[in-house]
C-alpha cells in the first residue's frame, strides 16, 4: 500500500510512480537510482536533466494498466523502489 505524501519519511520520496517521472537528484540519491547492475532497462527510456534528476518512462508507450506488459513493467519498478510511497521497511 502507498502511503500519502505527508506520512513518506523524507519529502524527496516519490508518493507513486507513473508513466512518466521525474526524479530530482536528491530523490534518485534516495531511491538509489541508477543502479546500472539493476536498472538497465529503465536506463534505455530515461535521461538526465542538467540539474542531475532523471525523467524516466516505464514503457515506449502512454501506461495501460489493461496492457499485461505494462502491467508487468510497473509491478516491477515498485518492486525495485520499495521507498516509493514510503512501502520500505524502516
Amino acid at each position: 500500500m502507498l502511503n500519502l505524501p505527508a506520512k513518506l519519511p523524507v519529502p524527496e520520496i516519490p508518493g507513486f510512480l507513473g508513466w512518466l517521472n521525474y526524479w530530482s537528484a536528491a530523490a534518485a540519491k534516495v531511491i538509489r537510482f541508477p543502479d546500472p547492475a539493476r536498472d538497465s532497462e529503465l536506463l534505455k527510456r530515461a535521461r538526465r536533466t542538467p540539474s542531475g534528476g532523471w525523467v524516466v518512462q516505464l514503457t515506449d508507450a502512454p501506461l495501460d494498466l489493461d496492457n499485461p506488459s505494462h502491467l508487468d513493467a510497473l509491478k516491477r519498478a515498485y518492486e525495485r523502489f520499495p521507498e516509493i510511497g514510503g512501502r520500505a521497511a524502516p
